[in-house]
């Protein structure tokens, strides 16, 4: 009887980003998954689009038993939940996003910003090769990954033992077959789709109004995601909260947590009460 909070991880990650939160957020079935592709779950050699995204989690939420959830995702993740609430906005009670603008303001952003491109689009761009990046992922038991992650996240958090457990973790995980290849198709299809028909009509999709409470989190020291996308997402969601993480990365769930999951005990009390 109690409301449904599906947690919904970013790129090169998986169930476990969201220990925290698991731990966390009270007063409601929380529940993390492996989003398409990652770690234990099917690896389909398709699928990896907005649209069969969004249809995985409606699936999910009325698998599990509910009729609507409250859905929470980071980066990747985060595009799911802003997919889903405007393609299947019934199942859906509201959304929080971690480092996840809403996608039109995140490509306006890096089209006409150029410190937003800079951070943003030369992996992006890297990742439409084929298999190199697969190897580079997973080569040298996912020292690359462990860089990436690295270069967008606080100093403050890798110091800490919680940095090297997560590590540890994401490492072992990239490196399931076919777990790279899956990651980086979500990538390629943000970037492939934006030159075919179906891309086209599903930013035109996105481009509706969001119908439903929106909680945005961004780390004020995130170098990957900037502030201008996010202050563009005010147009689409121009009723939601936007808080910023002091001194946190663009990991703000993980690098702080209990100020994370404070916010989230505050949005859902919102929304369900």
């Amino acid at each position: 009887d109690r409301p449904l909070v599906i947690l919904l991880h970013g790129f090169g990650s998986f169930w476990w980003s969201w220990r925290h939160q698991l731990t966390g957020l009270t007063g409601a079935r929380v529940v993390a998954v492996d989003l398409r592709g990652y770690a234990g779950s099917d690896k389909p050699p398709r699928g990896y689009d907005g649209w069969t995204l969004a249809g995985d989690t409606a699936g999910l939420v009325r698998a599990l038993g509910h009729n609507s959830a409250t859905l929470v995702g980071h980066a990747d993740g985060g595009l799911v939940c802003w997919a889903t609430s405007v393609l299947h906005p019934r199942v859906v009670r509201a959304i929080a996003v971690v480092s996840s603008p809403h996608p039109a303001a995140l490509r306006a952003s890096a089209l006409t910003r150029r410190d937003q491109g800079r951070a943003l689009l030369p992996s992006m761009l890297r990742y439409q090769v084929p298999m190199w990046p697969e190897r580079s992922l997973t080569r040298h038991d996912g020292a690359e990954l462990e860089r990436l992650v690295r270069s967008r996240s606080s100093v403050k958090w890798q110091a800490t033992e919680d940095f090297s457990t997560t590590m540890g973790h994401l490492r072992r995980a990239i490196q399931i077959p076919s777990a790279a290849h899956s990651a980086l198709e979500y990538q390629r299809w943000a970037v492939r789709s934006q030159l075919r028909g179906e891309g086209r009509k599903f930013m035109a999709s996105m481009r509706r109004p969001l119908s439903v409470p929106m909680l945005h989190l961004r780390g004020d020291a995130d170098p990957y995601v900037l502030a201008d996308p996010v202050y563009k997402t005010q147009r689409y969601a121009p009723h939601g909260r936007y808080v910023s993480i002091d001194g946190a990365g663009h990991f703000g769930h993980e690098e702080s947590p209990e100020f994370v999951n404070d916010q989230l005990c505050r949005f859902l009390a919102q929304v369900y009460r």
